[in-house]
């Protein structure tokens, strides 16, 4: 079943000391494009993160929010960023020099400054907590994927009746094509009774222009193909893996072959259903921008 490549999944769990949230939406890209926000002293989570999300969505443009709680701090050690702190320093003196300010800040007002003091878990064992983070990870994803599809399983129910739209006026320009020959036969005798009077008519002459005719409306081939492309487009629409790039490239494919109808016909009816193929293409095609 297609996916779409809209989605969000949130999970939070408690799990050995830890309050753990990860969060993850996301929305259509034509490749898969990956960025998350983690607490800095758990920075080797990202790449962690981004293969395993890589494993289970192929494209879409994802973002990842985690956060980690440290319940048990009798084993944490504050640790103090002594480049930020200094940098923070440099600027209060820069402001108190430059703009005449009494310098009432200590040791205390800057502590208070983002990521100044940093909570960090003496020797973290990085494996097990990303194993822990993977955990609720799995949970986030399950929901992630399950909205993913049931946004696809409306796209499929969409995109199908529209292609049965499709056969219905492909089967009206299959049993319309030989009429306008024969339309064309009946008008070309008609014409040429006109023109000449109770001559005789050379009958091999009005068949080779009506078999000339024939010959460059003939849309059969383009039909069969139609046929073909969407009994793909179908198989597409079941399929479990990500087909969103071929199914864009099956909808050129449909397009074409209808233009190609519309160039040969000269008939205002089958002119007419062109245009409602060319119509349904463009529906289908702005759905599967959101394929995976």
């Amino acid at each position: 079943m297609i996916r779409s490549m809209t989605g969000f999944g949130r999970a939070v769990k408690e799990l050995d000391g830890y309050v753990i949230t990860v969060e993850i939406k996301s929305v259509n890209h034509r490749y898969f494009e990956f960025s998350s926000r983690i607490p800095r002293q758990y920075g080797f989570l990202d790449d962690k993160l981004k293969s395993y999300i890589n494993s289970n969505v192929s494209r879409g443009k994802v973002d990842c929010f985690v956060g980690i709680e440290a319940l048990d701090t009798e084993s944490a050690d504050v640790v103090v960023n002594h480049t930020l702190a200094g940098a923070y320093v440099k600027a209060l003196q820069e402001l108190e020099e430059r703009y005449d300010l009494k310098a009432d800040y200590g040791a205390s007002t800057v502590s208070r400054y983002p990521d100044v003091l940093v909570v960090r878990k003496s020797e973290e064992d990085e494996d097990a907590l990303w194993e822990k983070v993977k955990t609720v990870c799995d949970e986030a994803l399950e929901k992630f994927v399950a909205m993913r599809t049931v946004e696809g399983a409306k796209m499929r129910e969409d995109i199908f009746s529209r292609g049965q739209f499709i056969l219905e006026c492909v089967s009206f320009i299959e049993e319309r094509s030989p009429e306008t020959v024969r339309e064309y036969n009946e008008k070309l005798v008609q014409r040429v009774h006109e023109l000449i009077g109770d001559v005789s008519l050379d009958e091999n002459r009005i068949i080779q222009e009506v078999a000339i005719l024939a010959d460059k409306v003939a849309v059969a081939e383009e039909t069969v193909r139609l046929r073909s492309h969407i009994g793909q487009l179908n198989s597409f629409i079941d399929s479990d893996e990500p087909v969103g790039r071929k199914m864009d490239f099956l909808v050129q494919e449909i397009n074409r072959e209808a233009n190609t109808i519309g160039s040969k016909a000269s008939d205002v009816a089958i002119a007419r259903k062109v245009v409602d193929i060319k119509a349904e293409v463009e529906k289908i095609r702005e759905q599967i921008q959101n394929i995976e």
